[in-house]
């Protein structure tokens, strides 16, 4: 899910040797690339992140989920009201799709023996 201010994926917990998956709790990580600045933008960037994710993913994060939050150019200046708006949006969203997965649709094949 891609907001004006953060990236958010999400796949479920998947188990990992030596891990134990809570049933009622979400991992979260958080990145920032190079794209977005030096150091200190980056560093700006993920807490930001982290202070936003700590109100929001305590009532809004889905159990057995990992959530990665990723920063964009904009996130270490954009408004903190707005960057909590963004990510609530964000993570209703594709809990929603997580609920509720599409179907896939298949491709028709073709065949090129002409």
């Amino acid at each position: 899910m891609v907001t004006p201010s953060l990236i958010l994926q999400a796949a479920q917990s998947l188990y990992r040797e030596g891990k134990i998956i809570n049933q009622d709790c979400c991992y979260l990580g958080y990145t920032a690339t190079k794209k977005i600045g030096k150091a200190y933008l980056r560093n700006r960037t993920k807490r930001r992140l982290r202070a936003a994710a700590t109100s929001l993913f305590a009532q809004l994060g889905r159990g057995k989920t990992d959530y990665v939050l990723i920063g964009r150019y904009n996130t270490a200046d954009t408004d903190f009201a707005n960057l909590k708006a963004d990510m609530e949006k964000a993570i209703r969203n594709i809990n929603q799709q997580l609920s509720n997965p599409k179907e896939k649709k298949h491709e028709a094949t073709h065949d090129f023996a002409n």
